[in-house]
């Protein structure tokens, strides 16, 4: 298994979006993997537009509505993280402006959300839904302190 550094997080661009201290973000991404007891093995964070993660949410998901992050887990369990994180830029910066959030801000919490579910977390129900925001939460904070 390769070993977790920042060469294992890569960031895809099919929409443009600022993304700036990228290093930084790749080393957060792999604390939080750490912290919550996971080896990271290799992430791809995909930014692509609404009509792109529509298509995915419905060929693979069977989904037919709009989200803002979809996450594969492509690792076998218990083995070291491998995914990919689908990132709508269209529903984060919709959401940034609903939320009166700055994009950065929103951006960042979407980018953790999808670090938190390879993780473990779930947001299925209510109590895991309030819990990923808490975790989301946790994550700004040490990254944006």
């Amino acid at each position: 298994m390769p070993s977790a550094t920042k060469s294992n997080i890569c960031f895809f661009f099919e929409t443009p979006v600022s993304l700036r201290n990228r290093t930084q973000l790749k080393e957060e991404i792999v604390r939080i993997f750490k912290r919550h007891g996971k080896k990271p093995a290799s992430l791809n964070v995909v930014f692509c537009t609404d009509k792109r993660l529509l298509e995915i949410n419905r060929q693979y998901l069977q989904h037919d509505y709009y989200t803002d992050i979809i996450t594969f887990e492509l690792n076998a369990p218990g083995q070291p993280v491998e995914g990919e994180v689908y990132i709508s830029v269209d529903r984060v910066k919709d959401n940034a402006h609903q939320l009166g959030q700055p994009v950065y801000h929103e951006l960042h919490r979407v980018i953790f959300h999808g670090v938190l579910h390879l993780s473990g977390f779930g947001d299925k129900t209510d109590a895991q839904e309030a819990e990923m925001r808490r975790q989301e939460d946790l994550c700004l904070k040490r990254y944006f302190k």
